[in-house]
């Protein structure tokens, strides 16, 4: 595969100032070399990681004026001759410069070939691979540095710390299964358990499942409540902008409504819910069901309650029934109250609760120094994408058979999970990865990255 020269266009569709046309392999100065003509007394060959002006054309016919730039091997993002011709940004004259370059001898490139060649060339590994997708997909603050960190090699350190440590522990178990007779269990394998125990301990730390989640899929809140306790003005006001309509009619809104806020680098996704209660109404039982299923699924949940009355019977159930991921909110301070943060933590101690009035902003920031708490992650977060936790996990669950075999077999009975869990680990990195693996990372990288 790397005999192919692949060209792809490395700019996102639409029309722009700049569109990048990039090419990576053997060919790709020759092909370069035959569609640039450079302006003035430019000549060619390029030097070397220097952008030339000039004109990219088809024979005599013109395409675009433009910029290319030749960075030979191994100076290059995949570590092989890669082009770029950099055109204006627009559908029409990217795909015609594109289609030039592989009338000239290049082939389309597949989602994630540039990255997957700097990988397999040994440029980076491939958590610093995934890496750069996560760069350019990252929706949040957080999102981003915990990409820049991975990026920096932070997870590669230390997976391959780890792996250091469990490649000694395998080497003192196999010096005393090969050479019973010079070397004792004791002397190969004496600090065996305590090993693992300290590698399973370090593994366990630098796993934060809620933490990953949050960086990479935010925290889903779900607002609730009866009709007309203020749900809709709530999610308006910590939206900053009118995303629900508002009424005094009970049953206004049918239907969930979406809201997005950044908190903290943090994506807070809200959905507001239909009023729970008894209906008939044939509509109105949809949005209700809709909003149940919200509430299976939130991470938090915002109890409504209006304060200028008493809560109902079904309200008190449903406080009573609640866990610490409710924080319950009685709305509409501005009128005079019926109900007090101590009668709702009389229902249930666990429930936070706040008094607030969504027409009043000075009373959310309250609720918004909550939620920076229920957020706040640490800045050391080393494993944080999704497959990583899943081949810890594995690893993990190696290690903790190796210890259990060594209360009742002999050390070399460990051997194979001791193994198992080193592979788990190389996949991270890639020190272990089948093509099943490649395959399965770079489908999800963009074309043209």
């Amino acid at each position: 595969m790397n005999q192919d020269t692949i060209a792809a266009i490395a700019t996102p569709p639409g029309n722009g100032g700049i569109g990048i046309i990039r090419m990576s392999g053997p060919e790709a100065e020759r092909i370069l070399n035959e569609i640039f003509r450079p302006a003035g007394n430019g000549t060619l060959p390029l030097l070397n990681r220097y952008l030339a002006y000039g004109r990219v054309a088809d024979g005599e016919e013109t395409l675009d004026e433009c910029m290319a730039v030749i960075m030979r091997a191994p100076g290059s993002y995949t570590r092989e001759d890669v082009a770029e011709i950099q055109t204006h940004g627009g559908t029409i004259v990217l795909n015609r410069v594109l289609q030039l370059c592989i009338a000239r001898g290049a082939r389309l490139a597949e989602p994630g070939e540039f990255t997957r060649r700097a990988f397999l060339n040994g440029r980076i590994d491939l958590s610093r691979a995934e890496a750069v997708m996560s760069l350019i997909s990252a929706r949040g603050e957080q999102q981003y540095q915990s990409a820049i960190r991975q990026m920096e090699g932070g997870t590669a350190d230390f997976i391959r710390g780890v792996s250091d440590e469990l490649y000694q522990l395998q080497a003192g178990l196999a010096a005393c299964i090969d050479y019973p007779e010079e070397i004792s269990d004791e002397e190969g394998a004496g600090g065996l358990k305590a090993g693992l125990e300290r590698l399973i301990r370090n593994l366990k730390e630098a796993v934060d499942e809620q933490g990953a989640r949050l960086i990479h899929d935010g925290l889903r809140i779900t607002i609730c409540g009866t009709p007309n306790a203020g749900k809709s003005s709530l999610l308006n006001a910590l939206l900053g902008q009118e995303r629900a309509i508002v009424t005094n009619i009970p049953g206004t809104t049918r239907d969930t409504v979406d809201g997005e806020i950044m908190l903290e680098g943090i994506r807070i996704l809200l959905t507001d819910t239909a009023g729970l209660r008894e209906t008939e109404d044939p509509i109105e039982r949809i949005g209700v069901a809709r909003s149940q299923q919200a509430l299976r699924s939130a991470d938090l949940v915002l109890l409504v309650l209006d304060g200028s009355r008493q809560p109902d019977e079904d309200e008190k159930e449903r406080i009573r029934q609640e866990t610490d991921r409710c924080i319950v909110l009685i709305n509409k301070s501005d009128l005079p109250q019926e109900v007090t943060e101590d009668e709702i933590h009389e229902m249930n101690p666990a429930v936070q609760v706040l008094t607030v009035s969504a027409i009043s902003t000075d009373t959310l920031q309250p609720l918004k120094n909550l939620l920076r708490e229920r957020i706040r992650l640490d800045d050391r977060m080393t494993l944080t994408q999704p497959r990583h936790l899943e081949a810890v996990r594995r690893a993990l669950g190696y290690l903790h058979s190796a210890l259990a075999t060594l209360e009742t077999w002999t050390p070399d009975m460990a051997a194979t999970d001791l193994q198992a869990a080193q592979a788990a680990l190389g996949e991270i990195t890639g020190d272990r990865a089948d093509e099943k693996l490649l395959d399965r990372v770079f489908s999800e990288f963009c074309v043209g990255k």
